[in-house]
Order: structure tokens, then sequence, then C-alpha cells
């Protein structure tokens, strides 16, 4: 039987109990919320359970659990943006478990600030103060999901997660579209129609996920590594901006009522960050890569 992520129903997109809070670049976490953010990834990295890191990251790729015959991770332009804010959501939820003034901060890779150093400090550092281990470095990949992949793609893959990145200035920004032919992130909030939008933005992400490299670069990997969660909550706002900006867009009735499958929500229920409980701190006033 295939495992299911189960909310509590005091957790249910309709009937939140608490709020998530505010969202915040990574690049403007103070010492103190940094350290929450590392305290709550190294307390669910000590979890063996369907409440551990290990659980959550393998839901996007592997290993594959009892009956499970694909991923469970959407890439289909109607649904890959809900399927992966219910994804973050729960992950959210399980690191507040654990500490609960934790939240996820966004990654603007097409800030000024990146375009300069590349992968932020706070994911980029090996070791925090010269010895201890810092959590959001990089993630031991568990063996039945090394196992996974060997009899899946006939390859070994390392044992910790790891990172290739290009040059920093190859990271999106005003020059983005003159050198890949994408929309830049401004001329992206400006498109109407929603698979459009999620469309061109899809392909924007796949450029940072290249742009990383090592684990980021596998489907089966790529939510192991810790700046996988950055990423993907960048594209989570960069959505709320573009639902902000096109308040009458919405999708068809059939995909409103498609479940995001392992988890119990659909599409309707997850379109609303504010019913979720969460929203992104200042993400009015500026426009991605401005900042």
């Amino acid at each position: 039987m295939v495992r299911t992520v189960i909310l509590p129903t005091t957790t249910r997109a309709q009937q939140p109990t608490r709020s998530l809070g505010l969202r915040r670049s990574v690049h403007n976490l103070t010492e103190e919320q940094l350290d929450t953010l590392r305290g709550a990834f190294r307390a669910v990295m000590q979890i063996g359970d369907d409440r551990g890191y290990n659980f959550h990251a393998g839901i996007h790729g592997l290993p594959l659990r009892a009956g499970q015959t694909r991923f469970y991770c959407i890439h289909d332009d109607r649904l890959w943006l809900p399927w992966h804010r219910a994804y973050l959501y729960l992950f959210e939820l399980a690191l507040r478990d654990q500490v609960p003034e934790a939240s996820l901060p966004w990654w603007d890779w097409a800030s000024s600030l990146s375009h300069a150093s590349g992968v932020p400090e706070a994911y980029a550092a090996r070791y925090l103060d010269g010895q201890q281990e810092n959590p959001l470095f990089s993630v031991r990949i568990p063996e039945n999901a090394r196992r996974d992949f060997r009899e899946m793609r006939g390859e070994e893959f390392p044992e910790y997660t790891f990172r290739n990145p290009e040059p920093p200035d190859q990271l999106p920004d005003t020059d983005f579209a003159v050198r890949t032919g994408l929309l830049r992130l401004e001329e992206l909030l400006k498109l109407g129609d929603f698979r459009d939008f999620s469309r061109e933005l899809r392909q924007i992400h796949n450029k940072i996920h290249t742009w990383v490299g090592g684990a980021m670069l596998e489907v089966e990997f790529a939510a192991y590594d810790p700046i996988f969660w950055a990423h993907h909550t960048m594209i989570d706002r960069i959505w709320r901006m573009w639902q902000r900006d096109h308040p009458g867009a919405s999708l068809d009735l059939q995909t409103l009522g498609q479940a995001l499958e392992p988890f119990p929500l659909t599409v309707a229920e997850v379109l609303d960050v504010t019913t979720l409980g969460y929203e992104y701190a200042s993400f009015a006033a500026s426009v991605p890569g401005t900042g």
C-alpha cells in the first residue's frame, strides 16, 4: 500500500489553527533566524520516521514506496506549481513541529547579491564557526534511495548531496533573456494566462536546477539538497506575486478539483497562501531580482 502523508484535520488548508508566519529572503535573515532555521533542519534530519527529513525529501523522487510506480512530483504545466506549494507547506509544518518559530526562506537567485556571490553563504558554508557542520550544506542520501537509483539507472550516486554551481553571473538577471531566450522575470509576471505563466516559470526553474548541479540535477535526489527548499520557496513566491497581479485568473474547474497525490489536498485548497497560513515578507514591494 502506498503510504500517504496525512495532515491532521486541524491543519487542513480550509481550517488552519496556526499561522506559519512570514517567509523571508535568506539574504535578510538575522543570525538568530538563521540559527532557528538550522536548528529546525537539524532536528528533522535526526528523525527516522515519516516526520523526518528523509521521508519528506524522498516524496519528490526516491525511494519509491510500496506499490508506487512513478515519482510523486509533478511537472505538468497545470499542476506543478500547486503540487510544490503543497509540498513546501507540509515540509514547513514538519519543521515547525520541531522548532515552532521556523519558516522556509526563499533564495532570490535573480538578485544582485546572488549575481555576485552565487549560492547563499547560509547554504554554501560547510562548517559553522569552523567546527559544527552546517545542516544546510549537505545531506546523506539514504541507502534505499541510492539502491533504487542503481536499479533504475544502472548508475551509482554519491552518498552525500553535492553541488557544482556555475559562475554567479550565469544566474538570472536583466540579461537572462538575451542569453537563454527565456522571459525576464518582470515580463513573466505580466503574462495573463496561468498555463503560459506556469510553462515559462518552469523553464526558468529548470535553469536554476541546472545551475546548481549535483543532486539538484536529478529528480530522484533534488529535494535532499537543502537548497532545493529555498529555490522552490522562491518559485512559490513568484507565483504568489503573479496571483496578486492577476486576481481574476483562475484554473479550469477540472484542475481545481485535482488531488495533489500523496497529499490530502486539492489544487483549490492551496491557491490562497493566506488560507494556508503564511505570507511573503514585503513581497508586494519588490520584483524578484531587484533586492
